[in-house]
């Protein structure tokens, strides 16, 4: 590949999923630590863009915390749709290919199915609605892009569910995992993978990428407690006895149809990205 990647948000699962994938392929790549690239600012941005000159730029970078945006929404708002705004617009001017990861929580969840591209956004909370946000600046800037949505992120470190049922697991005999809330768990593993895909097809515009199939978080649970020879009972619960200050979508499972077909392959299937992710990073 000829590409130069330049990385924002680094130091998060999936940028951290870039690095060590760019390095093993010999991939020329440059991740700025997020201390020294404030991506709200246009000042810095354009620097390090002309000091690099990438061919392609990954954001990575994003305010994921859901709950916190509902009190927090002009930080949320000035990383999620504003930073967004700003580096689309420098990608743009300086012909710089930009992929972009949104949400499924850009979706209210009513729909029941697997949503496609085609179905409109309706975010129930304050994150949801910053990344939708976000999408709309790539889109309005109008420069080559390709905007990835993706769900249930899971990569190495304590931010993913997988860590911290297994830290839960721990402490409790009894986890009760919400039986109503269903998406589609995504490896950082495949994200990377499909997205060096295609960007090397020059692929554009939007995409649905996650894993295949669709699960609860109880699903989810139990599967990995199988996996990990788990000692706690995995138990189905309802979103309703969780009470949080975001609202979430109850079904918010994504089609990757459109993906698929254009790599001409499948996206493995989420027990199988679970599968490599357990023996590529082992829990303990």
């Amino acid at each position: 590949m000829s590409d130069s990647f330049l990385i924002l948000g680094s130091n998060g699962q999936l940028g951290r999923e870039f690095v060590k994938e760019f390095t093993a392929r010999r991939i020329p790549f440059t991740a700025p630590d997020e201390r020294d690239c404030d991506i709200t600012s246009t000042e810095t941005m354009a620097t390090m863009l002309d000091g690099h000159r990438p061919s392609v730029v990954l954001n990575c970078a994003a305010y994921n915390a859901v709950d916190q945006a509902e009190a927090a929404p002009d930080t949320a708002y000035r990383i999620n749709a504003e930073a967004v705004r700003t580096v689309a617009e420098l990608c743009r001017q300086r012909r710089i290919m930009l992929v972009h990861y949104s949400s499924d929580y850009i979706f209210d969840g009513r729909k029941g199915s697997p949503y496609t591209e085609q179905d409109p956004a309706g975010p129930l909370n304050v994150y949801g609605r910053s990344k939708r946000a976000g999408e709309e600046a790539v889109l309005h800037a109008g420069g080559e892009h390709l905007l990835l949505r993706t769900s249930w992120v899971f990569g190495n470190g304590p931010q993913n569910f997988i860590h911290k049922l297994l830290q839960w697991s721990k402490k409790n005999p009894v986890l009760r995992l919400t039986a109503d809330e269903t998406s589609v768990p995504t490896c950082t593993l495949d994200i990377v993978d499909v997205t060096l895909d295609a960007v090397r097809m020059r692929l554009s515009g939007l995409y649905h990428l996650t894993n295949s199939g669709v699960a609860s978080r109880y699903d989810w649970g139990r599967y990995v407690a199988e996996k990990l020879a788990l000692s706690s009972e995995i138990q189905p619960a309802s979103l309703d006895e969780f009470p949080s200050p975001a609202r979430r979508p109850k079904y918010s499972a994504m089609s990757n149809a459109a993906m698929t077909s254009a790599l001409g392959r499948p996206i493995p299937a989420w027990q199988d990205a679970v599968d490599r992710f357990l023996t590529v990073y082992p829990q303990h």
